[in-house]
């Protein structure tokens, strides 16, 4: 029996590969919350995949990106849907400005993916585009929870590299082999990789490290579907 008569939104397309897996974990989460199995028992979605002006290797225009978000959540907010997420961590940077723009609940991203940490102290790294490390939002959290921030220079060389090539092929080889010497780089120094780039759900299946991994795309899902059985 379907739980109510919400609907959610999903605001994708940041980048374009990671809407459609972001959804496969709604879903999940609806069979894993409150065992949903006939079609008519999962939720009504509106998901807008929406191009924005986001670049790798150059400077973003700022005021263009968050304008450009805000019209694609108001597009979602005008088809009545009773929440918003928005599987993109670099977005995040502007939370507080989207959020103002619009009535609807916009879920906070970095909030659900450092509630996942544990309460005890931990060594904590952070795999995420450049824009998002430079913005800071993941590290002073980690560090505001107790936990200690671990990073070197040369990890975000090889992320940049590994996010750029799947946005070019999402198979292509290298980008595996990049992954397994980023993990082997990693693996002795630290508990926790806060994984803040959905495009890395492509290679994060493939994990050669015992550390322990928190996905923000999983994080947000868990937070949209519970959001939607609170009455």
């Amino acid at each position: 029996m379907k739980p109510n008569n919400k609907i959610l939104g999903i605001l994708g397309g940041m980048g374009p590969r990671s809407t459609t897996p972001f959804l496969e974990l709604v879903l999940d989460e609806c069979q894993g919350q409150y065992n949903a199995i006939l079609d008519e028992e999962f939720p009504e979605i509106i998901i807008y995949s929406l191009p924005t002006p986001f670049y790798l290797d150059r400077e973003i225009d700022h005021q263009l990106m968050q304008e450009t978000i805000i019209k694609g959540l108001k597009k979602l907010e005008a088809n009545g849907v009773h929440s918003i997420a928005m599987p993109c961590n670099s977005a995040h940077i502007y939370i507080d400005d989207l959020q103002s723009a619009i009535d609807t609940k916009l879920f906070n991203i970095v909030e659900q993916t450092i509630n996942q940490l544990p309460l005890d102290s931990k060594n904590v790294t952070l795999f995420a585009t450049q824009t998002t490390f430079a913005s800071n939002l993941y590290q002073k959290e980690i560090l505001a929870k107790g936990h200690t921030f671990v990073f070197e220079s040369n990890w975000q060389n090889l992320l940049t590299e590994i996010i750029s090539g799947i946005k070019k092929d999402k198979n292509d080889p290298n980008n595996l082999l990049l992954w397994e010497q980023l993990l082997s780089e990693v693996k002795n120094k630290t508990d926790y990789i806060i994984i803040a780039c959905t495009d890395l759900n492509v290679v994060m299946q493939h994990n050669y490290t015992q550390a322990h991994f928190i996905d923000s795309s999983l994080a947000l899902a868990k937070a949209l579907v519970q959001d939607y059985l609170d009455n």
